[in-house]
């Protein structure tokens, strides 16, 4: 069976509470229900991981080959402004990545307008708030079809 690995950064764990005009209304539970049973329909296992902790992303990025990831879709949230390391942790594993945000990264606060995944990663999704990881999983459907 395909696996894909869902990642999330920090503070989404806040989703449908946190500033809602940017970030909508939707909970992180429900996004990850939504994915977990598109997955399923696809007969494709969906694991969904969020931390504020930068190692513990590290760690599920570093396990994905040895538990045969197919495709990662990555909100590093914060950290997609910040993070090498998780960067260097991709570019490692060389498992193919699609960044996502839910909001248009380039309509916010100029330190928002760079990320250190984009350039690395097969796509990239940003501004259609949790239709974002829905766009994102049909893409990694095309990806493991191919």
């Amino acid at each position: 069976m395909t696996n894909i690995l869902v990642l999330h950064g920090p503070n989404l764990q806040l989703l449908g509470g946190r500033e809602s005009e940017i970030y909508g209304a939707d909970s992180l539970d429900a996004i990850n229900q939504k994915l977990i049973d598109t997955a399923r329909a696809q007969n494709i296992a969906l694991t969904c991981f969020q931390s504020n902790s930068e190692a513990a992303l590290l760690d599920k990025i570093a396990a994905a080959p040895e538990q045969k990831t197919a495709v990662i879709i990555f909100n590093p949230a914060a950290f997609t402004h910040t993070s090498i390391a998780l960067r260097d942790a991709l570019l490692a594993v060389a498992v193919p990545f699609i960044e996502v945000h839910l909001s248009n990264t380039q309509k916010r606060e100029s330190f928002r307008h760079h990320s250190y995944f984009s350039d690395i990663a097969v796509g990239t999704i940003t501004g259609f708030g949790a239709l974002s990881y829905q766009l994102a999983l049909q893409a990694a459907f095309g990806i493991v079809q191919n």
